[in-house]
């Protein structure tokens, strides 16, 4: 529920907005744990009828943007800098997110903390928000005394993650747009332009080339079982939705996900970008390695890398180095687990990972940019020759039968 209040500041100056609750009484402390007088609070009228219900129904799909994430940790960061306090960092940013969702979960994030909750304790609430990742660093920063540094990392972290997941799909968006666009355009035309031709064709007598056959029993079918083909497309879709949530599932796409050819170079990358970065972020900020390869599991975003490393978490529990957890995998590289190796000989684990996932970021970047720049003159060879079979096989007959006569 929301409550319009009136109220005054310690300092006894006025002040008046909406505060969300459960209930009047919760409004009413939650106010007062910010120091305020509440001079009058009732709750807010709310919109009646169906347009109230299309409101709330659409709010369930306002979502939270990654990239809003990496903005707000940074602010976070530069406010801690500036050697402002947790409270009054939280309620400039109230302020200033324009995030609806976002503005609510900080909102409550400062109730909890005005409330004596510790910071990372009341993220953990907000998991939609915060990963396990990210209140894990918090906690060890509160830990150690080191808020303001464990959110610098923070905030570069989730930078340079949010950065390379932007140009894997960048990379990725162009020739999807283009393979689709050209599958609705010759879609179209074999469904509203060959059947015309093909009748023209047909009535002449004349022979008709294979190729010109084919195209004509394309379109025939399109014509007689095109919605049936797109509603088993749909079928199959939501069939692979559901197996992908099983435990089967998740490993045999995440396999799938490092194993297509070109595609699979780039995310094998990626994700070994990601475990290498989360595990010096957690070790730098004062993380156990155990910890560590448990958070990083939940994180790195493929069902092989995170059964990987919990596998290797219980190795390293054995007494094991984590080089030799790891190294025993095919799907880690040796270039991993040789340099987590020399990190762990001379004690700079921390130092070698940053390196190693620069390496693979670097190694992504080039990787990217070879892919557009090939995929690219690929693109136009493909689509040319089809578009040409198309043509071929209309105006070949078309020529045969002008010349006949």
């Amino acid at each position: 529920m929301q409550f319009n209040y009136k109220a005054r500041t310690g300092e006894g100056e006025g002040t008046e907005g909406t505060i969300e609750a459960a209930s009047l009484d919760l409004a009413v402390a939650s106010l007062q744990r910010r120091n305020f007088l509440v001079i009058s609070i009732e709750p807010v009228e709310e919109a009646a009828g169906v347009i109230g219900r299309v409101a709330e129904w659409f709010g369930i799909f306002e979502r939270i943007p990654g990239e809003t994430i990496v903005i707000l940790t940074r602010q976070l960061s530069t406010l801690f800098e500036a050697k402002v306090p947790i409270v009054e960092s939280l309620k400039i940013l109230i302020g200033e997110v324009d995030n609806k969702r976002l503005r609510r979960h900080i909102s409550d994030l400062l109730d909890d903390i005005q409330g004596g909750m510790a910071m990372s304790q009341a993220m953990a609430r907000h998991p939609e928000v915060f990963s396990r990742f990210y209140v894990a660093m918090v906690r060890s920063g509160e830990e150690s005394g080191k808020l303001e540094e464990i959110f610098g990392f923070l905030a570069d972290y989730l930078e340079r993650n949010f950065e390379l997941v932007r140009k894997a799909r960048n990379a990725l968006i162009y020739p999807a747009f283009v393979l689709s666009t050209f599958i609705v355009v010759m879609s179209l035309m074999l469904v509203f332009v060959i059947p015309g031709l093909a009748d023209i064709l047909l009535e002449s007598g004349q022979a008709i080339p294979v190729y010109t056959r084919a195209v004509i029993g394309i379109s025939s079918f399109l014509r007689s079982f095109g919605l049936v083909f797109l509603a088993l497309l749909a079928v199959a879709g939501v069939f692979l939705a559901r197996y992908a949530r099983t435990e089967s599932g998740k490993v045999y796409f995440a396999r799938l996900t490092i194993s297509t050819p070109l595609i699979g170079g780039l995310y094998k990358k990626i994700y070994l970008s990601r475990i290498a970065d989360n595990l010096h972020t957690l070790l730098s900020g004062g993380i156990t390695v155990v910890r560590a390869l448990e958070i990083t599991s939940e994180v790195v975003g493929n069902e092989i890398y995170r059964r990987i490393l919990l596998d290797s978490m219980e190795t390293v529990k054995g007494g094991s180095m984590i080089s030799d957890a790891l190294g025993k995998y095919e799907d880690v590289p040796p270039l991993l687990s040789q340099m987590i190796r020399i990190g762990e000989e001379t004690g700079r684990l921390d130092h070698i990972l940053n390196s190693v996932a620069n390496f693979y970021r670097r190694d992504v970047d080039s990787f990217i940019d070879n892919l557009v720049s090939l995929i690219e003159p690929v693109l136009i060879v493909a689509l040319g020759l089809g578009v040409g079979f198309l043509v071929a096989a209309v105006l070949v007959p078309i020529y045969n039968i002008s010349t006949a006569f």
